[in-house]
C-alpha cells in the first residue's frame, strides 16, 4: 500500500500552522484568546471538581459524571491548546514526530471519551425518569464509578489502533499540519502513498464511536419525552423538559458539526476551505468543555445553594473579623 523509495528521509518534525488565512498581525490577539478560553475552561471545570469533592452531598451517580466530564474536558484543552498558543505568541509550532502521535492520540481519546461520558448521562437520566423506583438500585455510587471507569479504559481502543497505524507509516514528505493540533485527518495527507485506506479506516472508527452512542442517546431521549408527556404535573414537566433539553443542546453541539467535518471528502459538493475546516472544528471541540461547568453550576440547585452558602459563610467571617477589629 505505501510504496517509496527505500532512501527517504523520515520526518521527525512537525509544524503546526494552524489557520493558513490569518494575517501574522492577528497573531497576538488570537493568542491571547485562545489563552482566555484555556484558563476560564481550566478554572470553571476544577471549580465543579472542587465542589464536588468537598461536599459529600454531590457525591451520587450524576455528579460522578459530571466531575468524569470536567476532567476529560481538563484533559483534552490541555493538550490541543497550549502548542496552538504558542504557534500564536512566539511562533512556535514545531512538534517532534512521537509527540505529535501523542497529541493525536490523545485529541481522539478525550473525544471518544466524551461520547461514551455523554452516553453514560444519557443512560442515567433514561433510568432516572422512565423508571424511577429502580433508579437507586440500579445507579448506584458504585456502579457509575465502575461504568466511568470502564468508559475511561474503552475510549483508548480506537485511538490506540489508529495511532500504531500511523507509527508503521512513512512520512517522507511535507511536515505541515493545516490544523490547530495533530489529530487523523491532518496526518494522513502527509503521508507518502495512498492513505486512503487508512483515511476510511479511520472515518470508520470515528462514525462507530461517535454514532452508536448518539444513535442510544436519542433513543434515549425520545423515552425520556413520552414519558415527561405523561407526567401530571405540569411543573415537573417543565423542570424535567428544561432539564433535558440543556444537554440536549450539548450533546447537538458535540455530534452534529464533527459529522460533516469527516464526511467532507465524501461528498463532493460539500466543500470547506482549511480555515473554515479548522474554525468548525474549534468550535465543537472547544465551546462546550468551555461552557459545560457553567451550564450544570448555573442550572443546578444544589449546586447554586452550595455556593450561596459558602458567600455568606466568607461574607459572616469577614464581618466577624471587622467588628472584632
Amino acid at each position: 500500500m505505501f510504496q517509496v523509495d527505500k532512501n527517504y528521509t523520515h520526518v521527525w518534525e512537525f509544524y503546526i500552522v494552524g489557520f493558513p488565512g490569518l494575517p501574522s498581525e492577528y497573531f497576538h490577539l488570537v493568542a491571547w484568546f485562545f489563552f482566555f478560553l484555556y484558563v476560564t475552561t481550566i478554572v470553571g471545570n476544577l471549580l465543579l471538581i472542587i465542589v464536588f469533592a468537598l461536599e459529600h452531598s454531590l457525591q451520587k451517580p450524576m455528579y460522578i459524571i459530571m466531575v468524569s466530564l470536567a476532567l476529560s474536558d481538563i484533559g483534552f484543552i490541555t493538550v490541543a491548546l497550549p502548542k496552538l498558543i504558542a504557534r500564536y505568541w512566539w511562533n512556535d509550532g514545531s512538534l517532534g514526530f512521537h509527540t505529535c502521535l501523542f497529541q493525536e492520540h490523545m485529541i481522539h481519546y478525550f473525544g471518544s471519551l466524551n461520547s461514551l461520558i455523554l452516553l453514560t448521562m444519557a443512560l442515567d437520566r433514561y433510568v432516572a425518569i422512565c423508571f424511577p423506583f429502580r433508579y437507586s438500585v440500579v445507579m448506584t455510587n458504585q456502579n457509575m464509578t465502575g461504568m466511568t471507569l470502564f468508559c475511561w479504559v474503552l475510549a483508548h481502543i480506537f485511538p490506540g489502533i489508529s495511532t500504531i497505524n500511523f507509527t508503521m507509516m512513512p512520512f517522507c514528505g511535507p511536515n505541515k499540519i493545516v490544523h490547530a493540533f495533530c489529530d487523523t485527518m491532518s496526518l494522513t495527507p502527509l503521508v507518502c502513498g495512498d492513505p486512503s485506506q487508512q483515511f476510511s479506516s479511520a472515518y470508520a472508527a470515528a462514525m462507530f464511536i461517535l454514532y452508536v452512542p448518539l444513535a442510544f442517546i436519542i433513543f434515549s431521549y425520545i423515552c425520556i419525552i413520552i414519558s415527561i408527556l405523561r407526567m401530571a404535573s405540569g411543573q415537573g414537566r417543565m423542570k424535567t423538559f428544561s432539564t433535558c433539553a440543556t444537554q440536549g443542546c450539548i450533546i447537538s453541539i458535540y455530534y452534529i458539526p464533527r459529522f460533516f467535518v469527516y464526511s467532507t471528502p465524501y461528498f463532493p459538493n460539500l466543500t470547506m476551505t482549511p480555515d473554515k475546516r479548522i474554525a468548525t472544528t474549534l468550535f465543537y471541540s472547544l465551546f462546550p468543555p468551555l461552557i459545560n461547568p457553567f451550564i450544570y453550576c448555573l442550572r443546578t440547585n444544589e449546586i447554586k445553594n452550595i455556593f450561596r452558602r459558602w458567600i455568606q459563610k466568607q461574607h459572616g467571617i469577614s464581618l466577624k473579623g471587622q467588628m472584632q477589629s
